[in-house]
Formats: C-alpha cells, structure tokens, sequence
C-alpha cells in the first residue's frame, strides 16, 4: 500500500466535538494536511461527481510533487487538469487519459508519470485499500504490459496477476448531501469512485452540496458513514462540466431521429 506522510490522529481529535469535522470552505479544510510530495485520491468518473472545490483549492496551495490517484486527470481547465496545467502532479495513478490533451502531452513528454490500470481493478485495488487488505489476485491484464513486473501465480491453469490495495495519505471526496458527523449520501452517477476512496484515506475531506445536522438523514440510505470522513464542507458554485456531449440531431417537430 502506498507508503503515507500524513496522520490523521489529530484531525480525529479535532472532530471529538459536535460539528468540528465542517469548516468553513475548501482551503480551510486543506490546511495542514497537504504538503509537497503527498498521495492524493480524488473521486469522480471523468467529471462526474468530482470534489470541484476541494482541487481548486488544492491547486491553489501551490504544493508540488503529488502522486494522484483517480479514475482519470478531467480535462484541460478543469478537475485535476489545474493541477496539470500548474505541474503540480508528479505521478498519476489512472485508468485512462480521458479527453485531457495536457495529461497526454505530459505522459508522452516523461513530465509526469503513469501507472495505468484496468478501471476494475483500479476500483478494487482501492476498496482493498480501504478494507486493510494487501492485495488480490486477478486475471485482468495477464499476459500484458500490465503485468510486466508484478508477481503472478498460475491457478487451474491460468495466469493471474497479484495487484496491491492502495491507499493515500488523502482523500477528497463528492457527495450530494452529508451531515455535520460527516456521513454521506451520493446521487445517482456520483456514487462512483467516492465511496471507496473515502474509505481509503488516512485523512478523508469530502465536499457536499447540502449539508443538514447529524441526526437529519435516514440512516438507511447513507453510502459513507461519518467514521471515515475527518472533515467536510459544503461547496458552492458546482459547474457540473459534461466532459464529452454527443447528441442526435432533431426532426422537424422536435423528435430525435
């Protein structure tokens, strides 16, 4: 599991209050868990779902030499692409460069580093993560680049990889509504990445769009219980990009074709 420069036991102490784990906006929730040279989750799939605010403000630290992990790096402009654009990523963990021209650029160049992963076993190599299990077994990328350096074991006859659990020293989370003890609730597509990455932070900082006292949500609809979050804002000013638009042209009366 990647090795941490991060501990959380303060920011658990800070939260032993009622409604200490809620500060007031992105950059106060990143002082003094963020420096040069740390492992950072960020939830979301393509731009679905991402923590908006809390990598602006991330950005806006100025830390360097970061090792991201997340399903992609956004686009140009936005998600973690301000963190591209301001070289402040060292090396990426992803499944895909998605519609980031910079992120390719940058791995073609040698700027920043790639681990690629197949998406599965990126999701459960963070689950695993989060869950305190070192790794698994699995046939995905057997035989590939993939696998080039990593232990296999040959099982009824077939080639499987061993793929360790991740976890970072922090993870920055989306949800659609959370309460002050930081339990959380995600919204359709949203429910993506979030849920495991939150679980596999040492330091947990989730954004909402609502955010409602402890005790106002049905306890039986919460994705991410409140354990696993440190500290939580409510973000504002969501743009929602649709990363890629693809639509159909209309007939005369409006009906698709």
């Amino acid at each position: 599991m990647t090795e941490g420069s991060v501990t959380s036991g303060s920011v658990r102490r800070e939260a032993s209050s009622e409604g200490a784990k809620v500060y007031p906006n992105a950059r106060a929730a990143l002082q003094g868990v963020v420096r040069d040279g740390i492992s950072v989750m960020s939830g979301g799939f393509g731009l679905c779902g991402i923590p908006e605010n809390l990598i602006k403000a991330l950005a806006e630290t100025g830390v360097k030499q970061l090792t991201c992990i997340s399903n992609n790096a956004g686009v140009d402009e936005y998600g973690l692409g301000l963190l591209l654009k301001g070289h402040q990523i060292r090396k990426m963990i992803a499944s895909y460069c998605g519609e980031n021209r910079e992120f390719a650029r940058q791995i073609l160049s040698g700027e920043v580093e790639i681990e690629f992963n197949p998406q599965g076993t990126l999701a459960e190599r963070i689950r695993a993560g989060g869950a305190g299990i070192y790794g698994f077994y699995t046939r995905t990328g057997a035989g590939t680049q993939v696998a080039e350096g990593k232990e296999t074991r040959l099982v009824d006859g077939e080639t499987f990889v061993l793929e360790k659990g991740l976890r970072a020293d922090l993870a920055l989370v989306k949800a659609w509504k959370g309460d002050t003890e930081g339990n959380l609730i995600y919204r359709k597509t949203a429910r993506n990445f979030n849920p495991v990455m939150a679980t596999a932070g040492r330091v947990t900082v989730a954004e909402v769009e609502e955010l409602v006292p402890a005790g106002a949500l049905d306890a039986n609809c919460i994705h991410t219980p409140g354990i696993f979050v440190h500290r939580i804002i409510q973000g504002e000013h969501y743009m929602k990009i649709i990363e890629k638009r693809t639509v159909r042209p209309r007939g005369p009366h409006g009906v698709v074709a």
